[in-house]
This record gives C-alpha cells, sequence and structure tokens, in this order.
C-alpha cells in the first residue's frame, strides 16, 4: 500500500519558487499496475522519487507498506529501501567495475542476507541471463543491463517496485521484453509496481493510469487491467489536485481522464547508495 497525503514539493528558482508538484493525495492498493503519464517536465520523476524516499517532499506525508517515511532519517530510508522497495532507473547505474552477478549481490550482501550468491544466480535465471552472470555493464547491451538492472532491485525481494522510463534507453522491441519481464515480475511475486512511461499501450494495461501535467494529476483513469488475470479496481482513485481558480484562493478538486501535454524542467530523483 502506498499513501500520499498533500503531498508537494517546491524547488528555490532564481527570486521565488518553482512548483514541481502541487498538493495530492493518492493511494495505491497493493499489488497493484500503476503507470504514471505525462510529457516530460510534468512531474513524473519527481513523484517516483518522493515514493521511493530517493527526496523528500516540501509538505505532507508518505506512507509505505505502513510505514510514514518522511519521518525517517537517512539510514532509516536506506534500511528500508533494502528491504520493501526496489528502483530500476532509465540509465541502469549498474557499477562498471563490477560482473553482472556482482552487481545483484551489492544490495544482499549490504543487508548481510544469507545464500547470497545462489539467490544471484537464480535472479539472473529469472530475468534470462544465466551465461552472462561474468560480464561487467560494458560488455552487456542496453537490454541486458536493465536486465541486469531488474534483478538487482529484485535481490531483496522486495514488495514495491518503482521503474522510473525503464525502456526511454531502449529500442522498442527490446523495450517491449523489458516491460514483458516487469509485468512477469508482478504476476509471479504479487509485487507492486509502479512505472513512469511515455507508452500508452503500457498505460493502458496497468490497472491504473495517473496522468500528470504542470505538477498536477489531470487524470486518475482505470486501465484495462490485463496486468494480471483478475485485476481489482478499488476507490484509490480518490486523488485530490489542486487547481488555481483565477483571482482566489486554490481550490480542491477531483479530475478526470484527458490528454497530457508538458511543461519545464523537472530534476527527478536523485540516485541513492549502491544497494538502495
Amino acid at each position: 500500500m502506498i499513501e500520499l497525503h498533500g503531498v508537494s514539493k517546491s524547488v528555490p528558482s532564481g527570486t521565488g519558487t518553482l512548483t514541481i508538484l502541487h498538493p495530492l493525495d493518492l493511494v495505491v492498493p497493493a499489488k497493484q499496475v500503476v503507470a504514471i503519464t505525462g510529457a516530460s517536465g510534468s512531474g513524473k520523476s519527481t513523484l517516483l522519487g518522493l515514493i521511493a524516499g530517493l527526496d523528500a517532499p516540501t509538505a505532507g506525508r508518505i506512507v509505505v507498506d505502513g510505514v510514514d517515511i518522511t519521518a525517517l532519517d537517512e539510514d532509516a530510508l536506506a534500511k528500508l529501501r533494502g528491504r520493501r522497495i526496489g528502483f530500476v532507473f532509465q540509465f541502469f547505474h549498474l557499477l562498471p567495475s563490477l560482473t553482472a552477478l556482482e552487481n545483484i549481490l551489492v544490495p544482499m550482501e549490504i543487508a548481510k542476507i544469507e545464500g547470497a550468491r545462489p539467490r544471484a544466480l537464480s535472479l539472473l535465471g529469472e530475468v534470462g541471463l544465466s551465461e552472462r552472470g561474468h560480464h561487467y555493464p560494458s560488455q552487456l547491451s542496453g537490454g541486458e543491463q536493465q536486465r541486469v538492472a531488474i534483478a538487482r532491485a529484485l535481490a531483496n525481494d522486495p514488495p514495491l517496485l518503482l521503474a522510473d522510463e525503464p525502456t526511454g534507453n531502449l529500442d522498442s522491441t527490446t523495450g517491449r521484453q523489458i516491460i514483458d519481464l516487469l509485468l512477469g515480475v508482478h504476476r509471479s511475486r504479487g509485487t507492486t509496481l509502479v512505472l513512469v512511461t511515455h507508452d500508452p499501450e503500457l498505460a493502458n494495461v496497468a490497472h491504473m493510469s495517473i496522468a500528470l501535467r504542470d505538477g498536477r494529476v489531470v487524470s486518475p483513469t482505470q486501465g484495462s487491467g490485463v496486468a494480471s488475470q483478475q485485476p481489482e479496481i478499488s476507490a484509490m482513485s480518490t486523488v485530490r489536485s489542486e487547481v488555481p481558480n483565477p483571482g482566489s484562493r486554490l481550490s480542491t478538486s477531483s479530475v478526470r481522464a484527458e490528454p497530457v501535454e508538458g511543461r519545464t524542467a523537472d530534476p527527478g530523483p536523485r540516485i541513492p547508495d549502491p544497494g538502495f
């Protein structure tokens, strides 16, 4: 379960303040596939980074798996990510001096998990790279690097997997294979999967699609839900987006589906220490 209560994000900009994400409330039940969509700069990566605890909101509370992560210090956040959250980046972020197998081992060694090597080998097989464990990232294709990154994200069997444009640095065929792999992880493990994507097809097969424009939620909608056999769409589209009324204070309203267009800079989340 993911809960956002009045969460917003602003940063200093020149003599003023740039609001990247306007206040919103959002509830995502466990074991769902959620797609966050919108043009570049709409606040997608910021929202994902806040859920992951890679960045702190300016205001509001974020609860992940029953834990208020906005109340945790950096050490506690790192421990929570290591146990409960896997993160897949667009540009893989594998450690170049380590082999594929060693990259997968890193989070398990940090968590001091017994039987780490057999588990890492099993994960390599799960992502179809049993014969590539001894290769370094520079010796792997983009798709293979992303598969290693997914295996690393699954190393500690987290209940929540977050992916920021996981196909954005891949060709369409390889990207589809990566999406199929992620959806397979969701089906086989019951993992809650939240993805930032520009792919309308992926947004349609998710249980829920959240479209952002200018840092506001403009269309919390249900997808076809084919990501799993019998998806249950609950009242999770209780999303509040604060929309300006000309000449008055910000008002709270519910919004329905409509197309998305973009805006300016979105700094996105910072990168965690190896092993998250």
